[in-house]
């Protein structure tokens, strides 16, 4: 079982995220998957990024400072990010809308302190609420807390996410339920309950996705017919809520450097890891690559978006060998 820690599911998850942990800090320095041409170690634990300790500090210091330059397209917003947590895609959508001017609302199982420590030094103001997605009457308090609180709701990003990896025929009844009522039915909920909030602020919807709900993937059955599903969710509640003034779109993320992936990486062949990057014509992705996909749709700028999800970091493709093929046709 694999979470990543901005996962809501049951209490089997503190065991998971223990694990993750241990492991996360093994390798915390290692960003092999931010390089599509880095060479993995064969030692499985190895640290699988060839950057210098000074190129890393130069990268992270070059990202700080495109961060200070941002535009500022949601200042007098506010915006609800679910699932957020100090590290992984929830942490990096909650650090760019709120350096973009935003109000962040963030709703998750646990309090997410670095993150919340990031944002005021950064002064950025944002509310935590504890919230489980799966739990109706919690996701409905914790929306009219924020908007007592805060008085408005202009943008919804549903990233809350849970995944079981393994065969199909060996999933559980139990594991299959509580993926899809983390992935699915947790953006139901937390929509349902906002919509007519965002009715009145003509605001937006944002669903995280996945690659494996557009495309299938081995292994993640379950995780990708949720994700499927609310790519579908999405579709319908745009046209739906279209006329009322709301837009509802998606990002499709391949896979992005988290805490989740690289204690995936860790344990990768290096033949298994070149297969891997031959997925990523572009690359393994960043958290900030989802988050500033995100910041686009939510904003004004995307006013003429909705009923879509955008892949990120991969593309439907039918791989055929060109060169070969074209070098084999008929002459005339």
């Amino acid at each position: 079982m694999a979470i990543d820690s901005n996962s809501i599911a049951s209490s089997s998850i503190a065991t998971a995220a223990a694990e993750k942990a241990k492991t996360a800090s093994r390798i915390a320095d290692s960003a092999a998957l931010n390089s599509a041409s880095a060479k993995p170690a064969s030692n499985k634990t190895a640290a699988i990024d060839h950057r210098t300790p000074e190129e890393i500090r130069a990268e992270r210091a070059a990202t700080a400072a495109a961060l200070k330059a941002l535009p500022t397209r949601f200042l007098g917003k506010v915006a609800i990010v679910t699932g957020a947590s100090s590290r992984g895609i929830g942490g990096a959508i909650v650090e760019r809308l709120g350096r973009e001017g935003a109000v962040v609302a963030m709703l998750s199982l646990h309090e997410p302190v670095k993150l919340l420590e990031r944002m005021e030094e950064a002064g950025v103001r944002c509310t935590w609420t504890a919230c489980d997605v799966t739990e109706t009457d919690l996701v409905n308090r914790a929306i009219d807390g924020v908007l007592d609180e805060l008085g408005h709701i202009d943008v919804v990003v549903n990233n809350a996410g849970f995944d079981v990896s393994g065969g199909f025929a060996n999933l559980t009844d139990d594991e299959c339920q509580q993926v899809i009522d983390v992935n699915l039915g947790g953006v139901m909920r937390v929509s349902r309950a906002a919509l007519p909030l965002l009715e009145a602020s003509q605001g937006v919807i944002v669903n995280v996705t996945s690659a494996s709900g557009l495309g299938g993937t081995p292994g993640l059955a379950a995780y990708s017919a949720a994700k499927a599903g609310v790519d579908g969710l999405t579709r319908s509640l745009a046209i739906e809520y279209a006329r009322k003034g709301v837009r509802v779109v998606g990002v499709a993320p391949a896979l992005v450097k988290t805490p989740m992936s690289v204690r995936y990486a860790a344990g990768m062949t290096a033949e298994v890891w070149e297969r891997l990057i031959a997925c990523h014509p572009l690359g393994i992705g960043a958290t900030q690559d989802v988050a500033a996909a995100i910041a686009f749709l939510a904003s004004h700028e995307a006013r003429w978006i909705s009923g879509v999800t955008l892949p990120l970091g991969w593309m439907p493709s039918y791989p055929l060998p060109f060169d070969a093929y074209a070098g084999a046709a008929p002459q005339e």
